[in-house]
């Protein structure tokens, strides 16, 4: 077993292999710097060293900086822990080195591992080796000098792509733009690394500083026109994301400066960067999602995963159909069943145009296409349904229709098969009430669209088995979901939660406050739509029928709109039919309808509650905060119950299922840069002169009183029984 660290072997050739290893992905965490550095050093020392090569251990070369560190700097404010090591190591120690020194990269070379491979004198890589600078991700701009030296070995246009878009590219694109020097077998990769070394050494081949290199820069005045041009995209698709002026920025610096000057304005910006509100919350979002592999009772028990190869899917509609493309896509095998062969048909059309879409969207080969499809079996009754491993019933949100499948579903399966069910509102324990197979019954909540959503919601009952629950968040990665365990309850996690979301944006508007410049205010928050017009796409019958349950479960603290009817009988289905409260033309952005106004005029006469029969008067940051603030409240609700596990996976499942802005860290991490204090005040306040809609919760209460962060781990409530 290896074991992790620096290590510096000299070959008869003369030639130092200087490798690192640190698992799962030869992270450079600072002990590994700190080893670079010491055996650079030894390196350059010794007499028989001619040449070095860099590699990592593993099968990799390295995914980047340790983020770690990061969130340390978060933890404690103090950014002096970041290690200096742009200049030190990648410019004095390896760039500058009186030897040659190439890099030989296989498996990954992303963020800081790419920019250590950049200051070598030459990139030997094996195919299908992943390239990136992902560091715009995380709130921050590439530390070790990749502003600087991408743009100089790819040229300047798709260095920005590449940085602004956190794209990685492989190897073999690599080699096309000139970042990768030659591309060799991976068994081959340490000889011809070592050759090249030589080769340099003995000068047959170039000795290439990548930092002084100015060929593929073009003029000033070019140079600034693209980024002009980037700075304005950016912009517009990244508007609360700072770290993308910065990273623009800090590359023309370097173009007006040269390369060294550019990289001394980099590290001079990295601090800032590093400690902003927005690396704060992308590095929290992170870290959160990592966290959700981890379920008490479930994942450290010694369980293993049992393996699915085979899902039944029951109902061919929008959701039954988006989950059979993401089960087949990643080669599950899939029986689709429907109630008649129109219905099949059409079910099955839908997963041949996801998957199709996908083609024409660049993220699958059309090679692949029939492969994929030929995973993909309709049928009309159960009598495939003998030999699979588990059923994912995805039919309308009726309890005696699910009562009747899962009485069905018990008798056809096998019994070790999986009793899934997609509902987003009623209680597992009514789905299944009809069978004596409780342990086997569980909630895959997926999001639509099915196989573009990354988050999957896994409800558990008091019943449901750890192996049940261990087996579906193996089948959530296998096919790219997150998998977010949580309790059984009205709306599980994530609909209860943000159900006070939609019935504040309508609160507002009934107490006279403009529909489309509430959508304006949440969308400038960094939601990508306001409530109204999510309203439209979703549809209004997806709505009003998982409104109705919330409602009847939190009637105590609910509000209820009559403009969603009133819509529906004027004629209007939002996207569906082109008009709701926008109107909707294709190939055109969706524009607000004037003719909506009177509805909503009917609405708020209906309601009748306007003070003194006047609109009111609220900022666009009161906006916001009417309509969250209610949000944050039931999630305090969600923590007492003990609905979810941990606070951060109910803002991973905040940002990944509601899309909520990662930048701000997921819903209870926003809340708690906002304050405890503030929003128990504020909906205090709302709550005397508006309504028990804004009740504050008494686990909000108890720790704005006590100075407490919402996400601070807490006491399981003395009078309620945790849901997981």
């Amino acid at each position: 077993m290896m074991e992790r660290g620096v290590t510096l072997e000299v070959g008869n050739d003369g030639v130092a292999i200087i490798a690192f290893y640190n698992p799962p992905v030869n992270a450079l965490a600072i002990p590994i710097l700190d080893g670079l550095q010491e055996k650079f050093a030894e390196a350059v020392r010794r007499d028989d060293v001619k040449a070095i090569v860099l590699t990592g251990k593993g099968g990799r070369f390295s995914a980047g900086f340790d983020i770690n560190v990061f969130e340390k700097v978060h933890q404690t404010g103090d950014a002096s822990v970041m290690p200096d090591v742009s200049i030190s190591l990648v410019v004095n120690t390896i760039e500058d080195c009186k030897k040659p020194i190439v890099a030989a990269v296989e498996g990954l070379a992303l963020g800081g591992g790419l920019e250590v491979a950049m200051g070598c004198h030459a990139r030997i890589a094996a195919p299908g080796a992943q390239l990136g600078l992902p560091e715009l991700t995380l709130g921050v701009i590439p530390g070790l000098g990749g502003t600087q030296r991408l743009p100089r070995l790819v040229g300047l246009p798709k260095a920005i792509e590449i940085m602004l878009l956190s794209k990685p590219i492989m190897s073999e694109e690599g080699k096309k733009l000139g970042l990768i020097d030659a591309l060799v077998a991976s068994e081959e990769l340490l000889k011809v690394s070592r050759q090249w070394a030589l080769d340099i050494a003995n000068m047959r081949k170039p000795w290439v500083r990548s930092l002084h290199r100015t060929d593929k820069i073009g003029s000033l005045s070019e140079a600034r026109n693209l980024i002009n041009i980037a700075r304005q995209q950016a912009r517009k698709t990244a508007p609360n994301m700072p770290q993308h002026q910065v990273c623009l920025d800090t590359i023309e610096v370097g173009i007006v400066q040269g390369g060294y000057g550019g990289v001394l304005q980099e590290k001079k910006v990295f601090n800032d960067v590093v400690s902003s509100n927005t690396s704060k919350g992308l590095v929290h979002a992170f870290f959160s999602q990592r966290a959700t592999s981890k379920v008490p009772n479930v994942t450290d028990v010694g369980l293993k995963p049992r393996h699915v190869k085979k899902v039944a899917v029951i109902g061919g509609g929008l959701m039954g159909s988006g989950i059979a493309t993401a089960l087949i896509l990643s080669n599950i095998s899939v029986v689709l069943k429907e109630v008649n062969s129109e219905y099949l048909l059409k079910g099955l059309k839908s997963v041949e145009a996801n998957v199709r879409g996908l083609v024409t969207k660049g993220k699958l080969t059309q090679d692949k296409v029939q492969k994929t499809l030929s995973m993909l079996k309709g049928v009309l009754d159960y009598s495939e349904f003998k030999d699979v491993d588990m059923v994912i019933e995805a039919v309308i949100e009726s309890v005696p229709l699910k009562q009747k499948i899962f009485s069905e579903i018990e008798k056809a399966c096998p019994a070790h098969c999986i009793l899934a069910t997609n509902t987003s509102t009623i209680d597992l324990n009514i789905v299944g009430e009809k069978t004596s197979s409780q342990d086997r019954i569980v909630g895959a909540h997926f999001f639509s669209p099915a196989h573009v959503m990354p988050l999957l919601e896994i409800v558990r009952t008091e019943k449901t088995s750890a192996q049940v629950i261990l087996d579906l968040m193996t089948v959530g990665k296998i096919i790219k979901k997150v998998p977010v365990v949580v309790g059984n309850c009205a709306g599980f996690a994530v609909n209860r939660t943000f159900f006070p979301y939609s019935q504040g944006a309508h609160l507002l508007v009934n107490l006279g406050v403009d529909v489309f410049r509430i959508d304006r205010a949440i969308s400038s928050f960094g939601l990508p739509m306001g409530p109204f017009q999510l309203q439209d796409v979703a549809g209004y019958g997806v709505a009003m029928a998982a409104g109705k349950v919330l409602a009847n479960a939190f009637s105590d603290r609910s509000f209820t709109s009559p403009l969603v009817e009133l819509l529906l009988k004027n004629g209007r289905n939002g996207k569906n039919n082109g008009k709701g409260y926008y109107i909707f033309e294709r190939g055109s952005k969706p524009k607000p309808d004037p003719s909506v106004l009177p509805i909503i005029e009917e609405s708020r006469r209906l309601t009748n509650i306007m003070p003194g029969g006047k609109p009111i008067s609220v900022t666009d940051q009161e906006i916001v905060e009417m309509i969250l603030f209610p949000v944050v409240n039931e999630a305090c609700r969600v923590l007492d119950e003990g609905v979810v596990v941990r606070a951060s996976d109910l803002d991973t499942a905040s940002v990944l299922g509601m899309s909520f802005p990662s930048f701000r860290g997921g819903i209870l991490f926003w809340a708690d840069t906002v304050g405890p204090n503030q929003i128990y005040a504020s909906l205090k306040k709302w709550s005397k002169l508006y309504g028990n809609f804004f009740e504050p919760s008494r686990f909000l209460e108890e720790r704005a009183t006590r100075g407490i962060p919402l996400s601070a781990p807490s006491s399981p409530s003395p009078t309620l029984k945790s849901r997981l």
